[in-house]
């Protein structure tokens, strides 16, 4: 697979190759510019919060779900409202589907406004969303490094540059045995969204 140049002799060893599948250039760099602008300028983005230690604090990101069904719904503890499918969105997630043969009915956009936005550690284990779950990651805008770790051994890690118009697929049993993230950085960065197209049973 592509990703695979991505990764270092010793990590290529180990990592969970049949778990991802990678196209640095899923969409060209015109779509990427033109959806790029229109998400920055529509969509609803909110800031949500979150527990930590027993304190409330804002996630360091800006979200927005898109969905099948306009409703609200709790997932990780939080209440979502689910925005009704835009064209643009409407038409990725059918390309999405037709290029790899997966089924997906929502996706939730995150905006990282700069080097100090981020997603810590963790796993896309939701009940919601099945044993195994396919999610499929669109990355738009600034390059970020998408960090993998083993879960019962953190020190095995792995890290992913995610481009402009770059589509990562995580699948298999991902979710049981490895983490990700997107940490902070101390580089100046300008702002990247991600979607992330996925199935969430009883939306």
């Amino acid at each position: 697979m592509g990703q695979l140049s991505l990764f270092s002799a010793e990590e290529f060893y180990d990592f969970p190759k049949n778990m991802l599948e990678f196209r640095e250039h899923f969409l060209t760099l015109e779509e990427s510019d033109l959806l790029l602008s229109q998400l920055l300028t529509n969509t609803p983005w909110k800031q949500r919060t979150q527990t930590m230690y027993d304190k409330k604090v804002l996630t360091p990101r800006l979200t927005a779900w898109y969905g099948d069904a306009e409703k609200s719904y709790r997932l990780g503890g939080s209440e979502f409202e689910v925005n009704e499918w835009t064209p643009e969105l409407l038409s990725l997630k059918n390309k999405i589907e037709e290029v790899f043969g997966y089924e997906f009915n929502s996706v939730l956009l995150n905006l990282y406004r700069d080097n100090n936005d981020s997603v810590a550690w963790h796993r896309d284990k939701e009940s919601r969303y099945g044993d195994r779950p396919v999610i499929a990651s669109l990355s738009l805008g600034q390059t970020r490094k998408f960090d993998f770790r083993r879960l019962n051994h953190h020190q095995s890690k792995h890290s992913i540059p995610l481009p402009h118009g770059s589509l990562l697929i995580m699948k298999g049993d991902l979710q049981t045995n490895w983490e990700h993230r997107i940490a902070k950085s101390t580089m100046h960065m300008k702002e990247r969204i991600n979607l992330t197209f996925r199935l969430v049973n009883e939306i």
